[in-house]
């Protein structure tokens, strides 16, 4: 094995660990595979022979890399379209995810707290996701974003101030998330309003996020009004639709697909035995690049 090649099989060994640094700071799938490329390029063209800890050395990378992406991201979004959903992650229910889907789940990263992450400036997400997600010392943090760690310290605890109640706790119990799941489409197709409102939380959330494309996104709060969305979803719903239970992020959900191809994924958050935030992605775009073959049998 030449030099080129122990360096490859070397960086595969970190791999998933950096997808999962890179998703929790993107939110989407698509361009943390790309910032972990990026980070290849970056060691394939640099001299390690001084790096010690090259897990260390990559995760640091990966993350500047992130960081400028963020920044760019943000400055390309010059006027907000509405709640921004991120990239789900699909899994079946029978819990058989793959390792690189459970290295990107690991620790319950739910689509509710990156939806929370994505209100977050740059480098407070980066302080807070390196620092309460995977435990890296301020003093590492600290050069990344250009501050002291003194200053890394104050941009992470301001973030974790704004997550923190931000994003309902699901309950643990997966059977019950489906039970209760189940209710709410069972209520849907069937026009009962009642039905819907007593599997709502009063202060339920709906964002439905349909690409900048078909007019930008939209949130609903309150059961009442969520409610009435629901039926008149279920209302204009095509014939051909069907509905495929999966996991979303580890938690129960449901793909829409129509002729199978998929035209909406539903995230729910399930807290205290009702549904506290539903999240849509409806962006055909963003759709089309969804892996269905992970919830085949």
């Amino acid at each position: 094995m030449d030099d080129s090649d122990w360096l490859a099989a070397r960086f595969e060994e970190h791999r998933g660990h950096l997808r999962a640094v890179a998703y929790r700071m993107l939110g989407s799938v698509t361009e943390a595979d790309d910032a972990v490329q990026e980070s290849w390029i970056r060691l394939s063209r640099s001299d390690t022979t001084e790096v010690r800890n090259l897990g260390g050395w990559l995760t640091t990378v990966t993350a500047r890399v992130c960081l400028d992406m963020l920044r760019s991201r943000t400055s390309r979004r010059e006027e907000p379209f509405g709640p921004y959903v991120p990239d789900p992650i699909l899994s079946r229910e029978d819990g058989s995810a793959d390792p690189e889907q459970q290295a990107l789940l690991a620790d319950s990263v739910g689509l509710a707290l990156l939806v929370v992450l994505e209100t977050l400036t740059p480098p407070e997400r980066l302080a807070f996701v390196l620092r309460d997600m995977f435990a890296l010392p301020f003093d590492e943090i600290a050069p990344i974003v250009g501050r002291s760690p003194e200053a890394a310290r104050q941009l992470a605890s301001r973030a974790r101030r704004r997550v923190q109640g931000a994003a309902p706790a699901p309950d643990p119990d997966l059977s019950r998330q489906r039970e209760v799941v189940n209710a709410f489409l069972a209520a849907s197709r069937d026009g009962d309003l009642e039905g819907l409102v007593a599997v709502l939380d009063p202060d339920v959330v709906l964002r439905a996020d349909r690409g900048p494309v078909a007019g930008g996104s939209v949130e609903v709060r309150g059961a009442a009004a969520v409610a009435g969305q629901a039926m008149t979803f279920a209302r204009l719903s095509r014939t051909g639709m069907t509905s495929l239970p999966a996991l979303v992020n580890g938690a129960a959900g449901i793909v829409s697909l129509h002729d199978g191809v998929p035209v909406s994924v539903l995230a729910f958050t399930v807290s205290g035995g009702r549904i506290a935030e539903i999240d849509i992605l409806a962006d055909a775009e963003r759709l089309r690049r969804l892996d269905l073959t992970v919830l085949s049998g």
